[in-house]
């Protein structure tokens, strides 16, 4: 695994933490799917950074199994931030809504269709409502089919035309369709690499071009 601190890549060594030493950790508290759950508190210290990484382990019945894991210390998304290439401002929303995806999907959409809006509007989409600026966006046949296919589609999965309010006001907090929220973060991330991404590594390519021009003498390209 890779430390949620430090990103280093370190070996698993997680212990049980006594609650109440020195009694177990174990603890049944309340059901799941009807089953008795019992919950169980483990922890260690990254070898590289000394930093400390604490998870929660869920299981059910008297055997102690099903079990599923969480991380509760560092918060940390389930998704990469967004490529260093994108403008902070829209980072920021982006990486926000990755991180508060699964404890609040409602949030995590509101968040992810500021970030879409900003992005839109970042590349000349400058119109007021989300549904416009995403229908020009399409309209102006700049955007490779499957990704404009997959922006179409986040009207669709939105299901805007029941909750107009996401039409105009691509913050608020409206009812989240199943999947919106991910699928938002999908699309957003197509467009970082389109938008972003690839134009850099293409201005790169062409500026070490130019530097290995200039060594022969030749002008660089034009």
């Amino acid at each position: 695994m890779k430390c949620p601190h430090c990103q280093v890549e370190i070996h698993e060594n997680f212990f049980s933490l006594p609650i109440r030493p020195p009694n177990s950790n174990i603890g049944y508290v309340g059901k799941h799917d009807g089953d008795f759950a019992y919950w169980v508190v483990e922890g260690m210290a990254c070898p590289a950074c000394g930093e400390a990484i604490l998870k929660l382990r869920r299981g059910l019945g008297a055997l102690f199994g099903s079990e599923k894991e969480y991380l509760v210390y560092p918060k940390k998304a389930t998704r990469a931030n967004a490529p260093k290439e994108v403008p902070q401002l829209i980072a920021n929303d982006f990486n926000e809504s990755c991180l508060v995806l699964e404890d609040s999907p409602k949030a995590s959409a509101a968040l992810s269709r500021r970030c879409l809006q900003a992005t839109l509007r970042d590349k000349g989409y400058k119109q007021h409502d989300l549904v416009k600026a995403i229908q020009a966006a399409i309209d102006s046949n700049q955007l490779p089919t499957s990704v404009s296919e997959n922006l179409d589609a986040v009207r669709n999965i939105g299901n805007f035309a029941a909750h107009p309010l996401k039409d105009t006001l691509s913050a608020s907090i409206e009812a989240v369709e199943p999947h919106e929220a991910e699928w938002n973060l999908d699309v957003l991330e197509e467009l970082f690499d389109f938008f972003y991404v690839q134009p850099e590594r293409s201005k790169q390519k062409r500026a070490s071009l130019d530097a290995k021009l200039a060594t022969m003498g030749k002008p660089p390209m034009q």
